[in-house]
């Protein structure tokens, strides 16, 4: 067992009690970690003599030593350890890192404290994005992530498909109409968002019972370490025939990108109050009850004509406070949400705003939240894209600046559509409310360095500062959403900019500043060639630097074709193509940008053998179409998942690519450019089954010094 020092006097006999749960539980977690860490590792739980969240590092009898006041604090301050005393980073491609032997004692002992008392984690879209076929295993690794990134408040939507069975089931809507209703896991984040209705893989009985048990799970791993789950609320939504079928009050909200929408039920229905009743009760049955309620009315348009505003917030409060009493509604601030009419009508301590984006745009210094507490929240990543990107300076200025401001947020959140992506980014933002005052990036970025290679070099240095002055130095006035995409998984024209429809690209850095940062990464693996973090960055900084090769290319034949010059057109072509068979090598090298995971894991999450097909159609139509041909042409959702990844990169954008290539120069001089229907080209591979493995092939240095060695011409 860890050596536990537990200095709480008999007047916290309670807390005392909470406490000793959680000793087992950061046992468990550094055993994770490490085998055997929390043999190493002394934990001291003990209030806090104010009302702020703490850890203290230092040593006591020849071994490190965290004090903390409660279980995230602890996990908190062990990671802080593990990184600026250690050396050792725990991010999503390395949570088994090799520790050094023994420890070293801190020097001396360092307390930090928050005021920012809520931590806020995911997105609905995440879940969508980037978890829907995780298992337990993987649920636990995630958790063990917050907990060690001070995440105290995570979205936890996972089986709420089987409340809303029995829910709908307890209402008498017919049992053959309810798979209609439910949406499939790729597809519950929009569902839970009151977006679209029943889309994906039937959700059978086996398969509701499995996302039952995996949300226990998960619950029960998220209160272990002291985090509060925020559970899905009841909003008003009912299946859009909720009128016809239950004789319901029910307004119809419209489309949204070629869905059908559910309907939202009136306020004034006598029925709301029950079927929220009803929606609580079966929650609670099968997941207990939640402090925090995430509920958004109206997310991304909808039709409110006729819909009392005010009382809908109230009646919706009013429901969820019934069923847990004390309750807060946390709700996203996202585009027109939350309306004017619903802030004004629940009291201050009763709603939360997660200001989602606010390091592009932020809400709480523009039309404000008209005194509710509220979350400065990094929203970063769309779609769950690969690519390098952020706002290194830019985050610490506008986080700093927005604490000191007459309306300070009470907490942060992660609110990244997709995670698995640019670690550096969440790594500064997770340690930003245990900082005072303005942090220093670029010291930071040194620190940063040193603990997830185990060391630094100049040629490191060098590199990071080129990326930090490229891709991570976005300035406060970008608005594009997410990396500057790849102009690989674009659908393919003369001029291609952006492969999702609402990027928004914006030409901020010289791509060949990657190129340079690559090489100088890949000088290096001699030294740090062992280390997990350093292959996975030399990796992606490589694939980004074949993307920016791939952008510079697509230049050219695209100023071939505006001169006309057909021969320099379908030479560049040529290159083009030889790029994506290259990054499409490149990425074979780890299991992580391999497609084959992907869909390996969703076959895994088909509850029985005969649902595993449909879980590979729903992986696979998620990242390339989004969704049926209306969803994906007149929605305009076509490629707004796409992925940078081997085999898909070969698959299904080379050979788009091919068919634009080949009937642009059969078409050339006539004035005209080919007309092509790309769903018809694209939903084949999106509703094929097989043909891909998880299992990574070559040696990602050596494919490294290849696509290097290829791309050096695009630095002339």
């Amino acid at each position: 067992m860890m050596k536990h020092s537990l200095t709480l006097c008999l007047v916290f006999a309670g807390t005392l009690t909470a406490f000793s749960a959680g000793d087992r539980a950061l046992d468990a977690l550094m055993d994770r970690i490490s085998p055997g860490l929390s043999e190493k590792i002394t934990v001291v739980l003990a209030p806090a003599a104010d009302s702020l969240d703490y850890f203290t590092v230092d040593s006591a009898v020849g071994m490190p030593r965290i004090t903390a006041n409660n279980r995230v604090s602890a996990a908190t301050g062990l990671n802080h350890y593990l990184k600026h005393t250690a050396g050792v980073q725990l991010t999503w491609d390395c949570m088994n890192p090799e520790l050094p032997s023994p420890l070293p004692l801190p020097e001396g002992a360092e307390t930090r404290r928050t005021d920012q008392k809520l931590r806020y984690y995911l997105n609905y879209c995440t879940h969508s994005y980037s978890l829907p076929f995780a298992d337990a295993r993987r649920w636990q690794q995630e958790i063990d992530w917050m907990a060690l990134h001070g995440i105290n408040a995570p979205l936890a939507m996972t089986g709420t498909d089987a409340v809303w069975d029995a829910t709908l089931r307890r209402l008498g809507y017919p049992e053959e109409k309810i798979d209609s209703f439910i949406a499939a896991p790729v597809y519950q984040a929009w569902w839970l968002m009151n977006n679209l209705e029943g889309e994906g893989a039937p959700m059978t009985d086996a398969q509701l019972r499995r996302q039952t048990e995996l949300q226990k799970s998960i619950i029960a791993g998220m209160r272990e370490l002291d985090m509060e789950p925020v559970f899905p609320g009841y909003s008003g939504m009912v299946p859009h025939d909720a009128a016809r079928v239950l004789g319901l009050n029910a307004a119809d909200p419209g489309l949204w990108c070629g869905f059908t929408r559910p309907a939202f039920l009136q306020p004034t229905d006598p029925a709301f109050a029950g079927i929220a009743r009803i929606y609580y009760e079966e929650q609670k049955r099968l997941y207990g009850p939640a402090r925090y309620y995430s509920m958004d009315p109206f997310h991304e348009g909808g039709n409110t004509e006729g819909v009392d505003l005010a009382a809908a917030a109230r009646a919706i409060d009013g429901a969820m406070r019934q069923a847990s009493p004390g309750s807060v509604w946390i709700i996203q601030g996202w585009g027109g949400n939350p309306r004017p009419e619903i802030l004004d009508a629940i009291p201050a301590d009763r709603m939360t705003v997660l200001d989602l984006n606010a390091e592009s745009v932020p809400m709480w210094n523009t039309r404000g939240h008209r005194g509710h507490p509220w979350l400065w929240c990094m929203l970063l990543n769309f779609g769950g894209n690969e690519g390098l990107f952020g706002k290194l300076d830019y985050v610490a200025e506008a986080y700093d600046s927005a604490r000191r401001s007459d309306t300070p947020p009470a907490g942060i959140g992660l609110t990244m559509e997709g995670i698995n992506n640019n670690p550096v980014m969440y790594e500064l933002v997770s340690e930003l409310p245990w900082s005072t005052g303005r942090v220093d990036t670029r010291r930071w970025l040194r620190s940063y360095l040193e603990s997830r290679y185990g060391g630094s070099s100049a040629n490191i240095d060098s590199a990071w500062t080129l990326l930090a002055g490229s891709v991570y130095g976005a300035s406060a006035a970008n608005r594009q959403q997410g990396t500057t995409e790849s102009v690989f998984c674009a659908r393919p024209s003369d001029n291609p900019v952006n492969a999702s429809t609402w990027a928004n690209s914006e030409p901020y850095y010289d791509g060949r500043d990657v190129i340079k940062a690559a090489s100088l990464m890949l000088s290096e693996a001699p030294r740090f060639g062992k280390s997990p973090h350093y292959i996975h960055d030399l990796v992606d900084i490589t694939r980004q630097a074949i993307a920016e090769a791939g952008r510079m290319e697509a230049r050219r034949f695209s100023s071939a074709a505006s001169r006309g010059d057909s021969a320099a057109y379908r030479a560049s072509a040529r290159r083009f193509l030889s790029l994506i068979d290259l990054q499409d090598s490149l990425l074979a090298t780890l299991p992580q940008f391999r497609v084959g995971s992907w869909i390996a894991d969703a076959r895994n999450a088909a509850a029985t053998p005969d649902l595993a097909d449909d879980m590979e159609r729903d992986a696979r139509t998620l990242i390339t179409t989004w969704g049926p041909r209306q969803a994906s042409e007149t929605g305009q959702l076509h490629d707004y998942a796409h992925r940078e990844w081997q085999g898909v990169l070969a698959d299904f954008y080379k050979p788009r690519w091919e068919t634009w290539f080949d009937a642009r120069l059969d078409t050339w001089g006539s004035g005209q450019l080919p007309r092509i229907d790309f769903y018809a080209i694209e939903e084949p591979w999106a509703r094929s089954t097989g043909g891909y493995s998880p299992e990574p092939e070559g040696d990602p240095i050596k494919a490294a010094a290849k696509a290097l060695r290829f791309i050096s011409g695009y630095l002339e």
